[in-house]
Order: structure tokens, then sequence, then C-alpha cells
């Protein structure tokens, strides 16, 4: 692959915005098996795209120090051919090779996160590269393919060649964080969140606005400001706050020390510059939190810190902001994927 030419050592540190990461695209540091398409590159990040394969596994791997292509042998039951569609059962593992692949430059890495629409229909995916030891990280200065893995946990999913289940981010240099901050649930109001049906039918990911909600999700109302979790259950809740990216940074949020509670929140922890901003059309918005409760039932309070913002700092401000490109999500309060219909 043709490898480009390593960036200055003097140029700023941090998330790389939209114009620098369709330079990287020009130069040859992203390829794709097809034309990008026009709405891929987001503020700060890129939207990733299923490739033509994928696989039923019969279970999770780290490639670690191989490549996944060979690991794939050591677990895969049966291929699937994308180009048709296919359904992915949930309870199940499955990797997908991705049409995007990598020759990054010395002093660039990436991270994937799962696409927000992704993470609230329960889908839980993992970016995977060559010779990898952890997930969703690609090192600095990687070359080879990407795949994805993907484990729907509630609801069987319809997706096909050119879904995006996820989305990747580069950056430049060492990752700095600015700052955090603490992102408590809300519990008032009447409707206070979302709690998925078992044994629903499929969801199409490529159909937006095309499913009855009331199939797939039971409402969930107002009890003194607590709700009880049952362990297995799968929860969408909106943060107390409103959660607002300035135009210059980035944030991840992720899980707190699971000592505070048996549960884990937000599956897709990427929050584009600009959302919740007023600049970007949003003045402010809540963050919908993903919530899966684990063995035993837990009792949650309005207000109980339940996730952490980590903001990194951007190299330059993105041409675009989120929310200037049609974004579903900004000025959301409690809010389902984009693939149902409003409640």
């Amino acid at each position: 692959m043709l490898k480009p030419v390593p960036l200055d050592d003097a140029e700023p540190q941090g998330i790389l915005p939209m114009q620098s990461l369709s330079a990287l695209a020009d130069s040859g540091a992203v390829m794709s098996a097809d034309a990008f398409d026009a709405d891929q590159i987001q503020p700060a990040s890129i939207d990733l795209r299923l490739g033509d394969r994928a696989w039923r596994v019969r279970a999770s791997f780290l490639p670690r120090g191989r490549r996944v292509e060979d690991r794939l042998r050591d677990v895969q039951m049966h291929e699937m051919d994308l180009t048709r569609g296919a359904v992915f059962e949930s309870g199940c593992v499955y990797i997908a090779e991705l049409k995007e692949s990598l020759s990054l430059p010395q002093g660039i890495s990436a991270r994937a996160n799962p696409k927000s629409s992704t993470g609230r229909v329960d889908v839980f995916v993992r970016l995977l590269s060559d010779f990898g030891s952890q997930f969703d990280d690609v090192a600095d200065g990687y070359s080879g393919p990407l795949y994805l893995e993907i484990a729907p946990q509630t609801f069987s999913v319809l997706a096909r060649s050119g879904t995006r289940l996820n989305q990747l981010r580069l950056k430049r240099g060492q990752s700095q964080v600015l700052r955090t901050s603490d992102c408590g649930v809300d519990l008032t109001g009447d409707l206070v969140g979302f709690r998925a049906r078992r044994h629903a039918g499929i969801i199409d990911l490529d159909h937006i606005a095309g499913h009855d909600p009331k199939k797939f999700w039971e409402p969930l109302y107002q009890a003194g400001g607590e709700l009880l979790l049952d362990p297995g259950e799968f929860y969408i809740l909106a943060s107390k706050t409103n959660v607002e990216i300035p135009v210059m940074e980035a944030a991840e949020m992720l899980p707190i020390d699971p000592g505070v509670g048996e549960f884990r929140v937000h599956y897709a922890g990427f929050f584009d510059p600009g959302f919740g901003t007023e600049e970007a059309n949003g003045q402010g918005s809540k963050g919908v939190l993903e919530v899966r409760c684990h063995e035993t039932p837990f009792l949650l309070e309005d207000g109980q810190t339940v996730a952490r913002l980590v903001y990194q700092p951007l190299t330059a401000k993105p041409d675009k902001l989120y929310g200037q490109l049609g974004s579903n999500y900004q000025k959301q309060g409690l809010k389902l994927s984009k693939h149902f219909k409003p409640w």
C-alpha cells in the first residue's frame, strides 16, 4: 500500500477535523473498496461501512500478533453474503469486513466507537485490526484492513454491504484530556425512558423512521425519581443536564467505576464538536444513555452519576459542526434511534 509522507512533528496534536480527514483520504491514508459517500466524513470522524462478507463465529477474539483473516479460520462457522443483505441474530457473534482500510503516516493513530444509532438498538460492535491487542484502538502508523465484530444483544438486525455501524477518529500524537465531567441520569417528568422488548421483530438498520417503536420498546413512567433496573434488560434513558461540546473539542462518554453500580452505560461513546451548541443550531441537547443491568437488580435514583465525559482537543476547527450536516440527534431529548417513528 502507498505510504503517505509522515506529518510534521511541529503540527498541533489532537483529534483531526473533517478537512484533515479528507486530506488523508486524498493522500491514500484512508482507502475504500468503493468511492466514499458524500456524507461519510463527519466533523471529527469517518463513518465506516460494512463490506461484502461477514462470518458467524463461535467466539469473540483479538488477533494478538496475527492477521484477523488468519485468526478467523479458527473460529468461523459460516460465511454470509452482505451484498444481498443478511440477518445478524441476537445472542450471536459475527465478524464483518469493512470497505475502508488504512495506511496511516507515523504519528497518526485511530480509535473507533459505535455510531449512536447502533448503540441505541443494543448492537454491540468493536473494531478489529491486524495484529491488534485491543479492540477499537488502531496503532500509530497502521497499514492494513479493518474488521468489525458485531454482537446484537436484544434485537436481531438486518444489515448489508454499505451499512454504517461505527465511526473512526484519527488523532495526531498522544491522547490529551482537557477535562472530565460526570453525567447523571434524569428520572423526572412523565416519560423517563424505554425498556427493550425481548422477542421483537427484526430491525432493518438502513430503514430510517421505518419501525413502529411500540413493537420494540416498553415506555417507563416516572415513579418517585427511581427506576429499578432488571438484570439482563436494556434501557434507553437521558442525562440530567444538557451536553454541549465546544467547537474545538470532542468528547467520549465512558462507563464509570463498576463499584458504583452493577450496570453498563453507553455503547456509543463519541460526541462530535458542536453537539448541543448554539453555534451549531443546538441550544443544548440531552445525552442519551444506553444502560444494561448486570447480575443483580439495581435501584437507580434521579441525578445519580452513571457515566463520565472526557473532553479532548481538536487540531483545528472543523469546516462544519455537528448539527450543520443534517444530524439526527441535535436538540434531542429522550430519543430512540433514527430507525423508529416518533413515539
